[in-house]
């Protein structure tokens, strides 16, 4: 099952474990179930303290439990942990098996003293990029807390199962059998939403902070690179952002970042928070800015004010909030969003195996969803306004190779049509001659550009008609003392690259607002 590289790797990894664990396997005769105990067979060669059992009795088949010898510990799996779920599946080896996890003790304890049984079921894609932080955080809740259970399941491979409980989007959880969240979730946000109390906490601990020389509002590459550049000056800096990493979290490949000819969005963030970290840099995670307040005069604090009621300050600030997908803004877009409208074809494409979809956009990003998903569905639909396809030449011509792939220039979307459950069809006027027609749909991906993060700031700095934040050759804004970068600003073409290298102009700009101040009494 897995080739000579993996099991090298894994037997390195598998030394740190210090516990004996046990794997039990839950198998029949299918395919499936031969490759997963192929996997376990493999995992069980490359460490003494591991042994494979094949007397399980879960429900659900192919599927196998991780458990501590001895003790109420493990966690579980439905199907294979393949594909983004591998390091999933070594990490709740490790964590089993004794191994440290690399969080605060003030966490831990926080896992600890949770109140009442939780039993969390989460449905993933082997494709899915934002499904390992999910499964790899309750994973080790469930490690941590033995009144916290937790089994991961392909959605691909229990197909009845997704339909009978209506998933449409991944990572999908469930808590004690009811709907819990879908999307991408950290441990502290998850913890958020269980212990109540933790919210309040976290603001009465941020309004406590003193006052930074440069805060940042937004944790993606241009802020990364503002947080990185601005501590480089000895100065006191900070970030504050919804969720570090920004949209690079959900951008499957990355080609053309100068120096990494290829990585993955999630890694790119990691790697961005690890480079971050290696300095005196104050990280606020998980808080969403909702109002600016300029100073009051000339080298006065600015004030941020926070979604959770706490605020911060600083002298100097910096604003990289980023963008986010455009919806379409028809009618039963909202209704149905995770159940049949997604905005991620690498994450959600799986549930729709052997359905109709339609992908909205015809650019680069709406043609290679399209050719993802028809390597996966029945049959794909691409509808674009404009009267001819905006992507690359190579991926027109790809698109045109696939038959089962149709396409329609000069429509307009205008309505999203749904059964109560799940979305049934799509609406469009052909606009070459306003006539209406409808497509008979399971699923419709949208693909049609970026709105920049900025409704917070409306009334408060120059915006252009697009919601754009405007600024100077410098990162300028129209306040004194703010500066911006990356895809919320008027900068053209929004690219990673650029946005890091506009981060780090602004914080150069920043630097030398603040040693221009006049000094203070």
């Amino acid at each position: 099952m897995l080739d000579d590289s993996l099991k090298t790797q894994l037997k390195t990894y598998l030394t740190r474990l210090t516990m004996p664990i046990e794997l039990v396997a839950t198998l029949d005769n299918s395919d499936k179930s031969r490759e997963l105990h192929g996997l376990l067979q493999d995992i069980v060669e490359q460490s003494d303290k591991i042994t494979l059992k094949l007397d399980g009795h879960d429900a659900r088949v192919p599927s196998f439990a991780i458990n501590r010898a001895g003790s109420n510990i493990g966690v579980r799996f439905a199907g294979l942990p393949m594909g983004h779920e591998f390091t999933s599946l070594v990490l709740a080896l490790l964590q089993v098996g004794g191994h440290p996890p690399k969080i605060t003790s003030e966490t831990i304890d926080q896992i600890k003293s949770l109140p009442g049984d939780y039993h969390f079921e989460t449905y993933f894609s082997q494709s899915c990029q934002n499904c390992p932080d999910v499964v790899q955080a309750l994973n080790l809740m469930s490690v941590i807390n033995p009144r916290i259970t937790h089994v991961a399941i392909d959605g691909a491979l229990f197909q009845s199962e997704v339909d009978a409980r209506k998933v449409m989007a991944v990572p999908t959880v469930l808590l004690n059998g009811a709907p819990f969240d879908q999307g991408r979730m950290s441990l502290e946000q998850i913890l958020g939403k269980i212990d109540t109390g933790a919210a309040a906490r976290e603001a009465a601990k941020i309004d406590d902070k003193s006052a930074f020389d440069v805060l940042i509002v937004g944790g993606g590459p241009a802020g990364a690179a503002a947080a990185v550049y601005a501590a480089r000056k000895g100065i006191r800096t900070g970030v504050v952002a919804e969720r570090f990493g920004g949209q690079v979290l959900d951008t499957m490949g990355i080609d053309n970042f100068i120096s990494v000819p290829h990585t993955e969005g999630p890694k790119f963030a990691a790697d961005l928070e690890r480079h971050v970290r290696q300095y005196d840099v104050d990280i606020i995670d998980l808080q969403r800015a909702e109002r600016l307040v300029p100073a009051t005069e000339p080298g006065g604090l600015i004030e941020v004010k926070l979604a959770s009621g706490a605020s911060l300050h600083s002298r100097a600030l910096i604003l990289s909030t980023g963008a986010r997908w455009r919806q379409m803004n028809v009618p039963g877009e909202d209704e149905y969003r995770n159940k049949g409208v997604a905005y991620c074809p690498h994450c959600d494409g799986p549930l729709f195996k052997g359905k109709r979809v339609a992908v909205i956009g015809g650019g680069n990003s709406g043609v290679e969803a399209a050719i993802d998903l028809a390597g996966v569905v029945a049959h794909v639909t691409l509808i674009e306004f404009d009267s001819q396809l905006r992507a690359d030449a190579v991926l027109q011509r790809k698109l045109n190779s696939m038959p089962n792939v149709a396409i329609i220039t000069s429509a307009l979307s205008t309505e999203v049509h749904g059964n109560g459950e799940k979305v049934v069809g799509l609406s469009y006027k052909d606009r070459t001659n306003d006539t209406m027609h409808r497509l008979e749909l399971d699923g419709i991906f949208v693909q049609i550009g970026l709105v920049p993060n900025t409704e917070w700031l409306k009334g408060t700095l120059a915006l252009s008609p697009r919601g754009e934040i405007e600024i100077d050759a410098h990162g300028q804004t129209s306040l004194p003392g703010v500066f911006a970068a990356g895809d919320a600003t008027t900068v053209p073409y929004k690219q990673i690259i650029i946005a890091a290298g506009d981060g780090a102009k602004a914080a150069l700009s920043a630097f030398d607002y603040l040693i221009r101040l006049a000094p203070t009494a």
